[in-house]
This record gives structure tokens, C-alpha cells and sequence, in this order.
């Protein structure tokens, strides 16, 4: 079933690009050359190989309950170039929640249930550029929000977002730094709502505070529901 996956190449062609630097610098020879090789090298075979694997695994899952065509995919360019985008992040990663985020994101546009192709991109590489904190943030947020559509959204400032993310997640408690860095960082992305002067002072429990384009890049990131 793997053969019908794209063949990734990025790991391969930077364990080559990183072997012919090390030849190329001054009093570093063959030595280096084979430490770079028994160091590295496995480590990211081991890594593309598991990512590959799981991928394949969860493809056939998804075939297996009749909701896709494993065949139809080596033609679909946009899952192709989202496998080859993923990979090249998930192979640079060891944490689980982003190899997971990602491998959903190859299932959902495996589904055609996905952002047009630039916000796609952008999506992907919000999950390479961001913490696992900024995604456990912005989640809990999000599940706060469930209903959403219903609610005004409010534009407040980063610390008393922060204040909101911090009550929810137990363990931001003693990084509070840490949780108004990824706060920041996420307004800045316009994935919540906020406002720079931080003019209102209270945060109504009855408002918004994840933004549509934040909703739709967790929903891209989430695992795809099943069908009912």
C-alpha cells in the first residue's frame, strides 16, 4: 500500500547537501564525513520511515471504511504536494501532537476537506513555527467557543487572553511568560481576536475569542470525524 504514497526525498537530500559541506570545510575530511553519517543519518531514516508508515497505515483505515481511493490519490496534486510539505516538517519534528496535527492535515485534504492551497501552506507551516503550546492554547479557546457562530466576538488584550488560556491549562500556571509569548504570537497570526490597546478589561463569558481563521486552521489540524 505504500507504493502508492509520494516518494520523499527531503531528508535524503539533506543528508547529501550537509555530507558535501562537511567535505568542503577546511581540516574536516572523511572523519566528520563518517561521524555526520552514524550520528545523524539513522535518526532521520527512522523518522521519515515511522512518519511514512503511519501515514500509510491510516490512508488504508480511511480506504478500508470506503471513504477514499488510495489509487485516485497519485493523481491528485494538492494531496501530493501536502504529503511532500508535511513530511519535510514532520521529519525536522519528534513531538507527537505536531507529527499528528500534520498527518491530519494530510487526511483531511486526502478527503478534500480543506483550505484553498496558499492557506493550506500557511497552515502547515503555522504547525512547523509554533509550539505545541501554541496549539494546546488555541484549542482550549476553541472548545470554549463551541458555539461560536452564536456568540460576539471580543478584541481584548494579550494579557487578559493569556489570563483565560492560563485558568484553563493547569500547567501554563508557573510559565506564564511562556503562554503570553504564544498568546502574542497568535494574535499576530489573526487566529484570535484582540486589540493592541487592550481597551476592554473584562472578557464576557458569553463571547468569541478563536477567529474564523483560527477554527478553520484547528479544524485542519483535527483528526477527520467519522462519518454519521
Amino acid at each position: 500500500m505504500s507504493k502508492n504514497l509520494p516518494k520523499e526525498k527531503t531528508a535524503d537530500d539533506w543528508h547529501l547537501a550537509a555530507r558535501a559541506t562537511l567535505s568542503t570545510v577546511p581540516f574536516v575530511g572523511g572523519a566528520a564525513v563518517e561521524l555526520f553519517n552514524r550520528l545523524l543519518a539513522p535518526p532521520i531514516e527512522r523518522r521519515r520511515e515511522a512518519w511514512l508508515n503511519n501515514l500509510a497505515d491510516r490512508l488504508s483505515k480511511l480506504e478500508q471504511a470506503g471513504r477514499l481511493n488510495i489509487g485516485d490519490l497519485n493523481e491528485n496534486d494538492e494531496f501530493v504536494t501536502t504529503v511532500m510539505r508535511a513530511s519535510q516538517v514532520a521529519v525536522r519534528n519528534h513531538q507527537k501532537e505536531k507529527i499528528v496535527a500534520l498527518s491530519n492535515a494530510v487526511l483531511n485534504t486526502a478527503l478534500g476537506d480543506m483550505p484553498e492551497c496558499s492557506v493550506r501552506e500557511m497552515f502547515i507551516g503555522f504547525v512547523d513555527e509554533f509550539t505545541v503550546w501554541h496549539m494546546r492554547i488555541l484549542g482550549a479557546l476553541a472548545a470554549a467557543d463551541s458555539d461560536a457562530q452564536d456568540r460576539p466576538r471580543v478584541e481584548t488584550s494579550v494579557r487578559l487572553i493569556t489570563d483565560r488560556a492560563v485558568s484553563m491549562l493547569q500547567t501554563l500556571r508557573k510559565q506564564r511568560a511562556v503562554a503570553e509569548i504564544a498568546v502574542q504570537d497568535l494574535c499576530q497570526r489573526r487566529l484570535l481576536f484582540w486589540n493592541r490597546e487592550g481597551l476592554v478589561t473584562y472578557i464576557r463569558p458569553d463571547t468569541t475569542q478563536v477567529t474564523e481563521l483560527g477554527r478553520d486552521f484547528l479544524h485542519f489540524i483535527t483528526e477527520p470525524k467519522e462519518n454519521v
